[in-house]
């Protein structure tokens, strides 16, 4: 598929996915509960059929399992005037399904881009990731203001995590020349120019679902520098003596690829030589680069920022 003509169908996808796999996994909630509720079954004979309850959840989970690759299959090309670049590397030791989850709206109020990650690796954290891509879709469209759109995010999944659950999420807007940035507890995006940059909040939140009071963070975003975005599977990423991979000038060299796809590549290289074993954890990386002329939002995305951001980091 011609990469515009796949961007569409992968940005459009993320609505299907969100119901389809939400509505599977509650399914799979349901047959969990119905079983907990049960009478204890009988001893089984030696040799048993297999649990209906059983078959029903395992092609669930399959499902599950093909819908998220599809979604997080790899892409690159431009959206709204930003170039993009997207790879999803599962951890080999990932039983089910993840919880890491990228997601792209061209809105009237400027690109909006959503990265996170769900605490856990089952099913349970695949069905909020599909609940925070769906509420993140119904939302970035209609809500002017990227701070209230997160607190919209945050009461949402307050309604579904159990009280250890929360998600880690940042969302980015894109403007001429800047980047607008809400952190909930993720990992600080990276701007890539002369040198590669953090851009840590001021005042670091706690994540989604443990009721984060998020602020509005401004930073410069020229069209010849990039942005990573990514999940904390890239710097929690072990060596053998229990180094994490350093974010160094290598790293930097890696994503001044010309081409933003070779660029991920080049940084998936220098990750597997740096483990040189399989991921312990997921990883999402998005890399993203402004167009020389990225197009004006047709809605003002930004009201008294002066008074809540400061100016550009």
């Amino acid at each position: 598929m011609a990469g515009m003509e796949f961007i569409g169908a992968w940005l459009g996808y993320g609505c299907g996915f969100a119901a389809g796999l939400g509505c599977g996994l509650l399914a799979v909630r349901g047959l969990r509960a119905a079983r907990r509720a049960a009478p204890a079954p009988p001893a089984p004979a030696p040799t048993p059929a297999p649990d209906a309850h059983h078959c029903q959840e395992a092609a669930l989970v399959a499902v599950a399992q093909a819908t998220q690759q599809a979604l997080l299959r790899p892409f690159s090309g431009e959206v709204g005037g930003v170039g993009m670049a997207a790879r999803y590397l599962p951890a080999a030791e990932n039983v089910l399904v993840g919880g890491d989850l990228i997601n792209v709206a061209h809105t009237p109020y400027g690109l909006r881009v959503l990265v996170g990650d769900v605490r856990g690796h089952d099913l349970e954290a695949a069905r909020l990731a599909a609940v925070t891509i769906g509420c993140f879709r119904d939302h970035a469209f209609t809500t002017p203001d990227l701070v209230r759109l997160t607190g919209i995010l945050d009461e949402r999944l307050c309604a579904e995590l159990d009280e250890e659950g929360f998600v880690t999420a940042v969302l980015a807007e894109f403007a001429p020349g800047e980047v607008r940035l809400v952190n909930c507890g993720h990992p600080a995006p990276l701007r890539l120019g002369d040198r590669l940059e953090p851009l840590a909040p001021a005042d670091p939140g706690p994540p989604l679902g443990l009721h984060p009071a998020p602020r509005m963070q401004r930073a410069r975003l020229a069209a010849n520098e990039r942005l990573l975005l990514y999940t904390d599977g890239l710097i929690e990423a072990l060596d053998a003596h229990g180094v994490p991979f350093p974010l160094d000038e290598r790293v930097r060299e890696a994503l001044a690829r010309p081409a933003l796809d070779d660029a991920l590549e080049e940084l998936h290289t220098l990750l597997k030589a740096h483990t040189a074993a399989p991921l312990r954890d997921d990883l999402a990386l998005l890399l993203c680069q402004p167009g020389v002329r990225p197009p004006v939002p047709q809605v003002p995305a930004l009201r008294d920022a002066g008074e809540r951001t400061g100016g550009l980091a």
